[in-house]
This record gives structure tokens, sequence and C-alpha cells, in this order.
């Protein structure tokens, strides 16, 4: 092993790591969102590494992960698609998949089960078609294999800065036009690529003519980010609680503390202490006789 692949590991390792151990994310019935989930719904994940720290800052936003769903084996139609998902998953048949790009792993397939204890969203696209959907997969799975791209994570970040203080050779990449496709992806670029390849819009440039006629530019897939799919009006957004409120009222019946507790975050709760002006007016209400009270009466 060479010292930059060795050194490129354990940074990966590094940022991978869980730094945020946030119990909150467990507020999602993740059985119930399973059963919902649609071929080519986005899934957005708030995550909890060192790195989605990282994104949290570049993009102002909790969600730092994208990936797409593509469901069971055998919900795949082509032959030759199932064939290429046997061979970087060999996983139970009956597995709910994903595809995703990840730091040190490339892009990858994995089962949703995965991100079970995280706090997610599904991104719906709205009216897609079956053979639309189909084509989405397909470019997904072409990308399997791929690396990570570390170095478009480092321009997203560089963007944010005013673009005449860095020298040339450290300027961001992200505007440079190329032939061809990069074979380095990041979350939110694939499927960016995977959508616009069937014309599907995310966040799509409108510009209208001097003859009042209205036409939509495919946005840079380069600077799609996770809050994006969250964004698009696009995409329908579907949250699974654990607790539904769909009849009336529903939300008296939920199994609220009745001892007055207040939480910071799970673990941190505490009982409110009275403040004194609080305490001396509840013993003057209990020194009253509310029969012999004559404070009231008239002369």
């Amino acid at each position: 092993m060479g010292i930059k692949t060795w050194l490129m590991d354990s940074m990966s390792a590094w940022l991978n790591t869980e730094i945020d151990d946030n119990e909150d994310a467990r507020l999602t019935d993740f059985e119930r969102l399973c059963e919902e989930l649609h071929q080519v719904d986005v899934l957005l994940v708030e995550g909890r590494t060192r790195v989605s720290q990282v994104i949290k800052s570049i993009t102002n936003s909790p969600w730092t992960h994208s990936m797409l769903y593509i469901g069971r084996l055998d919900q795949i139609r082509d032959a030759s698609l199932r064939d290429k998902i046997s061979e970087y998953y060999q996983g139970e048949s009956h597995e709910q998949l994903i595809i995703e790009s990840m730091l040190g792993e490339g892009t990858i397939i994995s089962p949703v089960t995965k991100y079970k204890n995280e706090h997610l969203r599904i991104c719906r696209p709205k009216g897609i078609s079956r053979s639309d959907r189909q084509q989405v997969i397909a470019f997904s799975l072409s990308q399997l294999g791929y690396d990570y791209d570390v170095r478009h994570l480092l321009d997203l970040a560089r963007f944010l800065f005013p673009y005449g203080i860095f020298p040339r050779r450290w300027r961001s990449t992200l505007f440079q036009q190329y032939a061809g496709r990069s074979t380095r992806n990041l979350c939110s670029y694939m499927m960016g690529d995977a959508f616009g390849s069937v014309n599907f819009p995310i966040l799509p440039i409108a510009e209208r003519g001097e003859d009042g006629s209205l036409k939509l530019y495919k946005r840079n897939p380069k600077l799609f980010t996770p809050k994006d799919f969250d964004y698009s009006p696009y995409f329908d957004i579907i949250k699974y609680p654990f607790f539904g409120l769909d009849d009336v009222a529903a939300y008296r019946s939920l199994p609220w503390d009745t001892e007055g507790m207040i939480c910071n975050a799970s673990g941190d709760c505490f009982v409110p202490m009275k403040s004194v002006d609080d305490s001396e007016s509840a013993d003057e209400e209990k020194d009253i006789d509310p029969e012999n009270d004559t404070s009231s009466d008239t002369t």
C-alpha cells in the first residue's frame, strides 16, 4: 500500500467517524418508511459523522447525504442490470437496496437497513414514468465502482469564499467545461446526472425570451447538494414520524410525559423549578379559605 493510499484511507476513516450520537434521529418510523418507498425515491440523511458536519456547514442544511432507492432485485426488469447489481451486492435478494456514493468506498449498493437508526426523508419525483424510472436506475448503476470525489467536496467548500482570494491553482473546478464525465462521484452529483439523463427537473434555470416564451436549462449537476431535492418543487416530501396525526385531534392521545419533564436532548431532562415568586403566590392561594374570604364583600 502506497503512502498516498494509506493517507487517504486514514483520512476517510477519521472523517467517517460518528461524533454526534443524536437520539432524536430515531424519531422516524423506519418500518413504515420502508413500506412507503418507491423506485427512484431519493432518500436524504441527516448524518452524524465528521464529514457530515463539514457538509452541513457548506450547504447550510441538516441534510448531508442523498441516495437513490432502486428497489429489490426482482423489481429490476432488465436482466443485465440485475447481473450488474449482483456483481456489487451479495446480500439477500429480498433486501430493499439503495445506490450511493460514500467517502472511502466510492459508488456502492447498500441495503436501506444500513440507515435504520438515522433521521431520513423521502423525496419522490412527481409523475416520473415507469420507463424513465428504469433509465434513472440504469444510469446510476453505470456509476458503480466510481471513486468518491474528495476534490469535488473541497471545491464546494471553496466555492463559499470570494473567488479572488485563492491562487488560480486552488480555484474551484466546478465551472470548468469538459467533454465526457469524470469517473469520480459525489452523491448528489451522481443523482443530478441520473435524473438529467431523462430530462427530469430538479432545480432548473428558467429564462423567458423576448417573445414571452419560457425555456428551461439544466443546472450544472456539480452544484447539486442533498438539500436541493428537499427544496425542489418537482419532488414530493414524505415524512414518517413515530406517531401519525391523521385523525382529528389525534395528538391528544400521544404518550406525553405526565410529570412535567422538559428535555434539552434525549437523556438531558429535568423538571422545571418554580421561581420564588411562583412559590409565594401558590402559598398565598392555599392560605385563602374561599368560605371565609371576605376580601370581595361590600360594606
